[in-house]
């Protein structure tokens, strides 16, 4: 859905909650921020009416109305193609944001996996870690991917710096092997 129409349609959600305690508001929040919702202003957000931000819409009414309060749902296109067009501005600023710190994670893998090869780590326990942090990379990736419905500019960026990390890793998943199996100095 990278080239929208300018008149979609928005889910706006509107959410009541007790000010206390306050570990329901910031759970409600969280769901809202970790499905792509786009704050527009106190308890109303905003998503595109996909089916990708359905559960996560779903899960922060659910919540909502567990922790006592009130949870509306709205469907809305703006008055003109102006509106439109100024929802889905904000919206992909939301998701160039969400690339930058993304992109910024790459940075730091790939940090890291250098560090690793300058000091000789080469074990496999260090591997399996760097794995696991590049496992958690593709799943960001493939969520920023989903709500990203408009196509962020920072998007193909992303797509070239992930593979950059799997290469990295790749390399030095090579390297750990490469010392294991290399057999000890003769120290007679």
């Amino acid at each position: 859905m990278s080239n929208a129409e300018p008149d979609s349609r928005w889910l706006i959600l509107v959410i009541k909650l007790a000010a206390e305690p306050s570990r329901y508001r910031v759970a409600v929040w969280r769901e809202l921020r970790k499905s792509g919702a786009l704050s527009l202003g106190q308890g109303v957000w905003a998503v595109p009416d996909v089916p990708v931000f359905a559960d996560g819409t779903a899960r922060a009414i659910a919540l909502t109305e567990a922790a006592g309060g009130q949870a509306m749902t709205l469907s809305a296109s703006g008055r003109g193609p102006e509106d439109a067009a100024r929802f889905q501005a904000l919206f992909t600023a939301a998701r160039s944001a969400d690339w930058a710190e993304f992109l910024a994670d790459c940075g730091k893998y790939e940090e890291e996996l250098a560090k690793e090869i300058r000091i000789a780590k080469f074990t496999l326990a260090e591997l399996e870690e760097e794995e696991q942090s590049l496992e958690r990379l593709r799943r960001w990736h493939r969520d920023l991917t989903a709500r990203d419905v408009f196509g962020a500019p920072e998007a193909a960026e992303a797509v070239k710096r992930l593979k950059e990390c799997a290469a990295a890793c790749e390399d030095y998943a090579e390297r750990v092997f490469a010392a294991l199996h290399q057999a000890p100095e003769d120290t007679r």
